[in-house]
């Protein structure tokens, strides 16, 4: 085979894998070392609720969905320091979200009442 060939491929095939990658599914934000934090306990669950709740709303202004768990863990956070309200409405935004998510999160909810 002719070598400029060869190197034509080669660097094709380079300048290919460096393409513009794919969007992602989700917007993660903060939401992975948020939740290393909360069970290294490192912050505090009201620090953790203001930057994920600031993550909700970068989501909400790009127009892009939020990881499966995160409003589940946002109820989590709100049910720790007593926003049961506002736990409950997390919770039902992750079912709605991700309704497989439906039966832990009715068992969640029924242990409530």
């Amino acid at each position: 085979m002719n070598p400029k060939l060869v190197l034509a491929l080669l660097a094709g095939a380079l300048l290919a894998g460096c393409a513009a990658q794919p969007k992602p599914l989700y917007h993660w934000g903060e939401y992975q070392p948020r939740v290393y934090e909360h069970f290294r306990a490192e912050s505090a669950p009201e620090e953790q609720i203001l930057r994920l709740e600031e993550g909700v709303q970068k989501a909400a202004a790009a127009g892009e969905a939020l990881p499966p768990g995160y409003h589940a863990h946002l109820g989590l956070l709100y049910g720790r320091i007593g926003r049961g309200e506002e736990m409950k409405r997390a919770f039902e935004a992750e079912k709605m979200q991700f309704p497989e998510s439906a039966a832990f999160i009715d068992r969640l909810l029924d242990k409530l009442d």
